[in-house]
């Protein structure tokens, strides 16, 4: 499959960094990665995000006028509260190279079952009366005003910075995946994310198991 990236809200600031891979496969996480994201965990135990990297995050999710606090504050930030409260999530591989990437760069990260997206994928806001459901409670967000990465096709909203659709997130059989990484569009951050996806990119490989990745950065 060759995924199409549409980035329909680009001019109002947000860059989205997109990394697609086939072939992956859910397993518990290899020593190498283990041991970069326990470093990485113990290293941000001790520090918070820089307030700059923590306000342009925010100020990306306010673009279409959600307000990013409380509970619906930024899965990055999340993390890194996880990190400095010792109790930071590992899961499986897969995951674990997202939360990877994400508290490294301090930018939000979906990561998405491919088979659910389709053949194109679309960055577009919330619209009015948009909500999903997160998690296997039935707690759901509403969406209006939030980024989101959505299936072209069906345009359904799958995943955003605050919290992931259960439908959208990796399941044990998942065997291709998108990671949406979501970015201000300013010099800095884009030089931020072009990183982060050819990061996300060699851990997709060597720790999921790809044989075909793709990345885009729009």
């Amino acid at each position: 499959m060759i995924l199409n990236v549409v980035n329909e809200i680009a001019a109002n600031g947000v860059l989205s960094g997109v990394v697609y891979a086939e072939s992956v496969k859910v397993k518990e996480t290899g020593q190498d990665l283990k041991a970069a994201l326990d470093a990485l965990v113990a290293d941000k135990a001790q520090t918070e995000f820089a307030a700059e990297t923590k306000d342009a995050v925010r100020n990306l999710l306010k673009t279409g006028g959600f307000k990013p606090s409380g509970r619906n504050k930024p899965a990055s930030e999340y993390l890194a509260q996880a990190a400095r409260e010792g109790r930071f999530p590992f899961i499986n591989n897969l995951v674990d190279i997202n939360n990877f990437i994400s508290l490294e760069t301090g930018l939000p990260i979906s990561l998405l079952d491919a088979s659910v997206i389709g053949g194109t994928l679309k960055i577009r806001y919330g619209r009015a009366g948009e909500r999903y459901v997160f998690n296997a409670s039935g707690q759901d967000i509403d969406l209006a005003g939030l980024v989101c990465a959505c299936s072209g096709e069906k345009d359904q909203p799958l995943g955003n910075p605050v919290k992931d659709s259960m439908e959208g997130k990796i399941k044990e059989k998942t065997t291709s995946v998108v990671g949406v990484i979501y970015s201000p569009a300013d010099a800095h951050w884009r030089s931020v994310t072009e990183r982060a996806v050819v990061q996300f990119a060699h851990w997709l490989k060597l720790e999921g198991g790809a044989d075909k990745v793709e990345s885009f950065v729009v």
